[in-house]
């Protein structure tokens, strides 16, 4: 694929006002103290996410401090949509927009697109909009309030280059269907704490589902879609 000719040659990442907007947002996320989700026993987490999961008390876990790795997490987000000139990302648990930060930082430097997040809790979309104002990225993003199998169900680009899957882990699946026909070849999948997820392992890693995917760093699972 042909660059951009608008590409940027230096990282967004690097500079203000993104720079130290990350600084202060990881240095607040490690001096939080609530539990994480992945910290949760299997058995708590899936009762917490029943059918249909209990958003509420997943959402209030989900993210509410730093994970050993989330910058190099954020790093690689970045890294990737620069490697594949994406321009149509979706986010699945925008949380406090960090991750949603690296991902739009990467699409002003690939010469624009858009985000597409979506949020169950309305007290961490109104915190994500202020940080990507702060940054200088809102833009570039869609915020999107509510139960993500309503939020996703419509609207969505013809084509999507990447997916982020950071929200209730049980419903990676879910998620996965409603955005599966418009991820053409190529298309990335990156999943958080995909471990909690059996179901959506076992099919992104079949040989006949259309995907190519491995574990990657301790926590995450990337996948491509082959057709």
């Amino acid at each position: 694929m042909t660059a951009p000719v608008t590409l940027k040659k230096t990282s967004t990442l690097t500079r203000v006002p993104v720079a130290p907007l990350l600084d202060r947002l990881f240095a607040e996320a490690d001096a939080a103290t609530s539990p994480a989700v992945s910290e949760l026993p299997r058995e708590e987490l899936q009762r917490l996410a029943g059918r249909p999961p209990d958003y509420r008390k997943l959402s209030g876990l989900q993210n509410d401090r730093g994970l050993p790795g989330a910058r190099d997490r954020g790093t690689l987000l970045y890294m990737l949509a620069r490697a594949t000139w994406a321009k149509n990302i979706v986010e699945f648990g925008t949380s406090f927009g960090i991750s949603t930060i690296h991902l739009a930082a990467a699409l002003r430097d690939n010469g624009g697109g858009k985000v597409i997040t979506t949020e169950f809790e309305s007290s961490k979309v109104a915190r994500a909009r202020a940080h990507l104002e702060e940054a200088s990225l809102a833009d570039l993003v869609e915020f999107r309030e509510g139960d993500a199998l309503q939020t996703l169900s419509a609207g969505l680009p013809e084509s999507i280059d990447i997916v982020l899957l950071d929200g209730a882990k049980p419903l990676y699946p879910d998620i996965l269907t409603l955005l599966e026909d418009q991820l053409e070849a190529g298309a990335l999948i990156v999943a958080d704490n995909a471990d909690h997820s059996p179901e959506y392992l076992a099919r992104v890693r079949s040989p006949t589902a259309g995907y190519l995917s491995v574990p990657f760093a301790e926590d995450v699972e990337l996948s491509v879609r082959l057709r």
